[in-house]
């Protein structure tokens, strides 16, 4: 045969191993003996194992579950969220139950409405009264009380029962004669009250308008007290009166020198009468607004 016919099985042999190492369309040699049919995953016992699916693959990675911390707030705030959205549905239920209520009863409910606002309007003018009414009975109460108070005040200092303070003068009698008596002291007080004396104490007793006066062995008795010289007098009233009052010409202060005793009078700008006398209760005497 010629040469030509020997060499043609030799070619074809090498077009067989061409075709069956030809590269796939990922880059890699098939080969075309080798069974599709195989598995691709071996277990741990040797046998083969069919492939998971997608499904199988999603439900693998879903459970159980693993959760952290970022997907535990996310579900609370997701329940809160819920929670506010059912008690918003809920209150819009009942507050559109009047949605389909009929005109009649629309009107009624009004008509209700306007009655118990009308209703109570008259009782906060009603409560606004009274409390007017508690507040002026109070302050008349208060100003009463008040007006008692410093009447009593006032009563007290006259009667000599309250100490008193005020701006007077301090007069001092020295009698080393001793010829100061009982008359010559009384015309004193009667010229202190006759400038505006309000409060008048002699040493260490109270003068006050049925104060009586009588003369004692070495001194003067004051209603009942006995009270030697000096005479101090604190008086509470008007300086610039009381002074004057007793030092005109002729008054009390020249005839109490030409006693041969030496007298002296001060302003002060607070005099305290501090003697006090006994409050008496009347046995017959009663007030007659009773």
């Amino acid at each position: 045969m010629p040469p030509e016919s020997r060499s043609t099985p030799e070619r074809a042999d090498s077009e067989e191993e061409t075709e069956a190492q030809e590269p796939d369309s990922a880059g890699q040699k098939t080969d075309k003996g080798a069974d599709s049919s195989t598995p691709d995953v071996i277990a741990d016992d040797g046998s083969a194992e069919r492939p998971k699916n997608g499904r199988e693959r999603l439900v693998a990675s879903l459970w159980p579950p693993r959760l952290t911390r970022a997907q535990l707030i996310v579900a609370l705030l997701l329940f809160i969220l819920g929670l506010g959205l059912a008690i918003q549905v809920r209150s819009t239920s009942d507050s559109s139950a009047l949605r389909g209520a009929r005109q009649e009863d629309l009107v009624r409910i009004l008509d209700e409405l306007d009655n118990r606002s009308q209703r109570l309007t008259d009782e906060q003018r009603r409560l606004e009264g009274q409390k007017t009414e508690l507040a002026n009975s109070s302050d008349q109460a208060e100003e009463a009380r008040k007006q008692t108070v410093e009447k009593e005040q006032q009563l007290g200092v006259l009667a000599g029962t309250v100490a008193a303070q005020g701006p007077g003068i301090n007069l001092t009698i020295d009698d080393p004669t001793h010829s100061v008596e009982a008359d010559k002291l009384l015309d004193t007080i009667q010229e202190l009250r006759a400038a505006g004396a309000e409060a008048i104490q002699v040493n260490d007793v109270r003068v006050v308008a049925n104060t009586s006066l009588s003369d004692l062995q070495g001194g003067v008795g004051i209603d009942g007290k006995r009270v030697t010289q000096p005479f101090r007098f604190k008086v509470i009233g008007k300086p610039e009166d009381l002074e004057p009052a007793l030092n005109i010409p002729g008054g009390v202060v020249q005839t109490l020198e030409k006693e041969q005793a030496k007298v002296s009078v001060t302003r002060e700008e607070k005099i305290i009468v501090d003697a006090l006398r006994e409050a008496k209760r009347p046995d017959y005497a009663r007030s007659s607004s009773q």
